[in-house]
């Protein structure tokens, strides 16, 4: 695996780089965007013609016209298919935009993939093509830091969904806001609901309750849920032994480990691994 880190280029001393998939592939002729990489950074993508396919954390998203894609820190992912695909490519790093108001654009269960209305496409180009003038422009002074954030947050609350939820939710949503926070602080050593609920102050029921609320599911599984995508990031995009994973992971013996993976995905761990394409794993 490539463990990608953000490095501006030269001249562009910036939270934020302007690319396009046309850059992409002049830059990358030995094809290594097909390959798994797992960046400490964010990638925006805006699709505005052609067709192709994305991979991200072992989820297929097929792209178009209109297409948005959001890869965030940690995540790992491969452009599979993207040799057909134009638009513009936007790479930032944490904390870069300014806070964009009570919206879900952090909420690490956002989705990684969605599609534009055709009424906001014009809108959403307009804003990335803003950015990526502003971003070029060297004399006669280099455009500040402070407006390349603020038109980079312009265009995430254009490329969000429509139906991202905007404000509140309610008493459950902001229950599940702290306990999905303490989870992604804590999974590799708590993996059950009862430790965050004593952390957090309320009982089981309150955490699962709000949990289904937001995500359809309830508090136990959504940590499981978290604990499995991490143990399928190290088992397929590192060399470590599944006894090492299970201990990255917090497990006291890799037997617990592997009852628990198989439990989650009908595969044994060191199967899993192996198995001769990816396409035939479990998501």
């Amino acid at each position: 695996m490539r463990q990608l880190h953000y490095t501006p280029a030269l001249g562009a001393a910036y939270g934020v780089e302007v690319l396009s998939f046309a850059q992409l592939r002049k830059m990358d002729g030995a094809g290594a965007r097909t390959r798994p990489q797992r960046p400490d950074f964010h990638v925006l993508a805006l699709v505005t013609s052609g067709r192709g396919a994305h991979v991200a954390d072992f989820e297929t998203y097929l792209l178009r016209e209109g297409s948005v894609v959001w890869i965030r820190p940690g995540m790992v992912h491969r452009w599979s298919d993207v040799d057909r695909v134009q638009g513009p490519l936007i790479l930032f790093r944490p904390g870069f935009p300014p806070d964009l108001g009570p919206t879900l654009a952090w909420d690490l269960c956002a989705p990684v993939s969605w599609h534009l209305p055709p009424q906001a496409q014009p809108l959403a180009r307009l804003a990335a093509d803003h950015l990526r003038r502003e971003h070029a422009v060297r004399e006669p002074r280099p455009a500040s830091p402070a407006l390349l954030s603020h038109l980079l947050a312009a265009l995430l609350l254009r490329v969000l969904p429509a139906d991202t939820p905007t404000a509140g939710g309610g008493r459950d949503r902001d229950v599940f806001h702290r306990y999905r926070a303490a989870v992604e602080e804590h999974f590799t050593e708590w993996h059950q609901v009862a430790d965050y609920a004593r952390v957090m102050g309320y009982d089981r029921r309150t955490l699962t309750r709000a949990a289904r609320a937001a995500t359809g599911v309830g508090a136990k599984e959504f940590l499981d849920q978290r604990i499995l995508l991490e143990a399928k990031r190290l088992l397929a995009h590192t060399d470590l032994p599944v006894s090492r994973c299970a201990q990255r992971l917090g497990f006291l013996d890799a037997a617990n480990f592997t009852t628990f993976f198989q439990r989650g995905t009908g595969w044994p761990p060191s199967t899993w691994r192996t198995a001769d394409a990816r396409a035939t794993r479990p998501s």
